[in-house]
């Protein structure tokens, strides 16, 4: 056995701070457990005593806990600690969880369960676990679905370790949340004090010369190529490299639909919109840049086009369904590769560069003259049109370095198009089911204190959402945010499905449209009042700027303010 250093009277709660620690954890994101009284003993003594340990988040629901970690960890890009309560605690979290998978974010999440019942030695567990809290398996079968890699911690002499080894899979591409069971009398059960190895950031693999070469050959033959991204800006150095790799080559980019976070400023001449249609016949090169999900329906195929996938993992583990229509892979580290890629943009056909750039700034200026067009209708219109509020955070946000987290579904193309973010991680949409976007925006704002960040949210996402515990988080973490509702009074996409599946249906015929009105919810800013917040309601458009120029101040100022805009549609 390895020689320790045993320290008296610590137990598998300080293993488990110390493997925070040691990670390089810097918050431990917690919804309370009864099974986490281990670990807030180790942290008092830890207070008590001034050694390190994470900066420890006391939250009131396990969504706001799991969406901050997420938020924290798109900006940061490390492992981050979770503490949920047992298997119902996991499971009321675990949409979340699926969301930080979707969005490739590291986390170590970790809940408990009892292995005695309290029919052995040592402390009593209590009742409650063998009566209500424990599952079949184990709560680690229950986070399998949906994290990247679940496991038991089943000692505590392993305790450190374990947790080591989940951080290192979660940071590791395709970056995600592990899960980590850690029995109750595992936390109780004495330590010898062995510690976790500090882990360090992953190495990097890279695609060789022998392969990077063809496809600078590729691009430098093709007449009319596209790059196409989901998430090139998630990655450290991603959102650079594209612009360098874009504007050494000359190339278009399309963010589609499906992107979900910012790549490319949305204001370069390079910028092709969010429409892949006209691309799938015109295009003899697809360049799938961190691109998991392209074309829809998936087997809508590129009619001409030689499609190259660069991506570190391209074929995602966690999508159950995934078709790239490659031709050629370019695997490893996504900034690097195109950084090589941008270094190779030489002896170039300006011919051809000069006919795609003319052509590009055609659609260029053709998009933003529908821009303006459209917000100038906007501007006219009766009532406050959705576009007005985009195009007035714009203005608003224009050079304060803001950062746009959006939970809209019926409006999330207008945020992207007239917002127009420009910066890296200035754009993030949140993924998976609704319901958690305040949470990432206040795990957002947690990482970045200096920026202002703005929700962008539709009513019926807002009703989702745990409100009173993420605005609880807001005031005790000094974590002001920016609350944009876009409110139209109804589920939208709901009532568009139904629409378009039954146009000629009983409902289109009574008008009775089920599962869809909002209009009977209170006013949804006044939740806000009893935490002191900044609250209005604006329902008349030349009300709308000052409004939210007096919310921009009072989140200057320290305090979260929620403006719930009426919108037309």
């Amino acid at each position: 056995m390895t020689d320790t250093t045993h320290t008296p009277g610590a137990d598998g709660g300080d293993a488990l701070v110390t493997a925070f620690n040691a990670v390089g954890a810097d918050y431990i994101f917690c919804s309370s457990g009864s099974e986490w009284a281990p670990v807030w003993e180790s942290l008092a003594r830890r207070h008590r005593d001034g050694l390190p340990c994470p900066q420890y988040l006391d939250l009131t629901h396990e969504t706001v806990a799991v969406g901050m970690a997420t938020g924290y960890g798109l900006i940061e890009r490390r492992p981050q600690g979770v503490l949920l309560h047992a298997a119902p605690g996991l499971l009321q979290g675990s949409m979340a969880v699926h969301g930080a998978l979707l969005a490739g974010v590291p986390m170590v999440v970790s809940s408990s369960e009892s292995t005695t019942y309290g029919d052995g030695p040592g402390q009593d567990p209590g009742g409650q676990w063998y009566r209500n809290l424990s599952v079949v398996g184990g709560p680690h079968q229950i986070a399998q679905p949906f994290t990247k890699w679940s496991n038991e911690a089943a000692s505590v002499h392993t305790l450190p370790t374990m947790v080591t080894r989940a951080a290192e899979l979660a940071w590791r591409a395709p970056a995600g949340p592990a899960y980590l069971n850690v029995p109750l009398e595992i936390l109780l059960e004495d330590w010898d004090g062995r510690e976790a190895k500090p882990i360090v950031k992953p190495g990097s693999t890279h695609s060789s010369p022998e392969e990077v070469d063809p496809v600078a050959q590729l691009i430098r033959e093709a007449k009319n190529p596209v790059i196409v991204t989901e998430t090139a800006g998630r990655e450290a150095g991603g959102f650079e490299a594209l612009v360098a790799f874009a504007e050494a080559w000359r190339i278009p980019v399309v963010e589609p639909d499906s992107a979900v976070c910012g790549n490319f400023p949305r204001t370069h001449p390079l910028h092709a919109g969010s429409d892949i249609g006209p691309w799938m016949d015109e295009a003899d090169l697809i360049l799938l840049v961190n691109c998991r999900a392209p074309f829809y329906p998936p087997s809508r195929r590129p009619s001409k086009a030689t499609v190259v996938v660069i991506d570190e993992v391209p074929q995602r583990p966690h999508i159950v369904y995934q078709v790239l229509f490659a031709d050629r892979y370019l695997e490893g580290n996504v900034a690097n590769t195109l950084r090589q890629l941008a270094k190779r943009a030489k002896d170039l056909d300006e011919t051809a560069v000069a006919e795609r750039r003319a052509a590009q700034e055609a659609r260029f200026a053709a998009e933003q003259t529908a821009i303006t067009q459209a917000e100038t209708k906007a501007e006219g219109a009766e009532g406050i049109d959705p576009v007005l509020v985009a195009a007035t955070l714009r203005k608003l946000l224009d050079g304060a370095n803001g950062i746009v987290v959006d939970e809209t579904i019926t409006h999330s193309r207008v945020v992207k198009r007239h917002v127009q973010t420009a910066d890296p991680d200035s754009y993030f949409y949140v993924q998976g089911g609704l319901g958690q976007g305040i949470a990432v925006a206040l795990g957002v704002k947690l990482a970045a204190r200096e920026r202002p960040v703005v929700l962008t949210i539709g009513d019926g996402a807002f009703t989702y959402n745990p409100v009173i515990q993420s605005y609880d988080a807001s005031k005790a973490y000094e974590l002001p945010l920016l609350i944009v509702v876009f409110n139209n009074r109804v589920y939208k996409s709901m009532n568009l499905n139904h629409r378009r599946f039954y146009p000629e249906g009983a409902a289109a015929d009574t008008g009775e449209w089920l599962g869809t009105d909002l209009h009977r919810l209170p006013r949804l800013a006044a939740f806000a009042e009893p935490f002191g917040m900044h609250t209005e309601t604006v329902d008349a458009p030349e009300a709308l700027a000052p409004a939210l120029e007096r919310a921009l101040k009072a989140v200057a100022e320290g305090t979260t303010a929620v403006v719930d805009v009426l919108v037309t549609r």
